[in-house]
């Protein structure tokens, strides 16, 4: 059972929400599999039930992503090794390129992996922490990252009842979505929204 967080824990997250010199950004990481999923969808009832074909294999393709809470911008990145101390801090001095351009202080909802927190990029995140701030999510509680429900979204839109011959159709497909929603989203707000 998940922990619940405290209220002030939430109460805190609302402020920093509301506060017009804070952009709130969630960011996690996850795996597009090359085998597809199959979900729920209506046929009509004098049609033949469709055969969804699926590549007999396990591969994936892992991205970071980060979505800014106040117009849903979206920001992705490719990782083709494995994710680590070292490619988290990339992604975070991208990140922190990027959202710098609003000059507002970023605050980064994001979990307890160990390589978020790396003492790898321990000074560099002390050295940025007045302007690039991480907001650690209580322990055993992803369902309050509100870019988990991005990847969701993901899924349904590009990933669900569809075959992949390649892994890099899975890629294509992903980043796709991914370009629509690079300078912002309506859909993305009302879908993180934590206020």
């Amino acid at each position: 059972m998940p922990i619940q967080p405290s209220r002030p824990h939430i109460k805190k997250l609302r402020r920093l929400a509301v506060d017009p010199a804070v952009d709130l950004w969630a960011m996690d990481e996850v795996h597009f599999q090359q085998y597809g999923s199959a979900c729920r969808m209506w046929i009509p009832p004098e049609d033949k039930n469709p055969v969804l074909l699926h590549h007999p294999t396990r591969k994936s393709v892992g991205y970071f992503g980060a979505v800014r809470l106040r117009d849903g911008r979206f920001v992705a990145a490719r990782e083709t090794g494995k994710f680590d101390g070292q490619t988290t801090w990339a992604f975070y001095r991208r990140l922190r390129h990027l959202a710098g351009q609003a000059h507002r202080r970023v605050v980064l909802i994001i979990d307890n992996a160990k390589y978020h927190h790396a003492r790898l990029h321990r000074a560099w995140r002390e050295e940025h922490a007045p302007n690039f701030a991480l907001w650690f999510l209580p322990p055993y509680s992803p369902e309050l990252n509100p870019i988990e429900r991005v990847w969701k979204l993901v899924r349904r839109l590009c990933l669900h009842n569809r075959y992949f011959p390649t892994l890099d159709s899975v890629s294509t497909a992903a980043e796709t979505q991914f370009a629509r929603w690079r300078q912002g989203s309506p859909a993305l707000v009302r879908l993180c929204t934590v206020v």
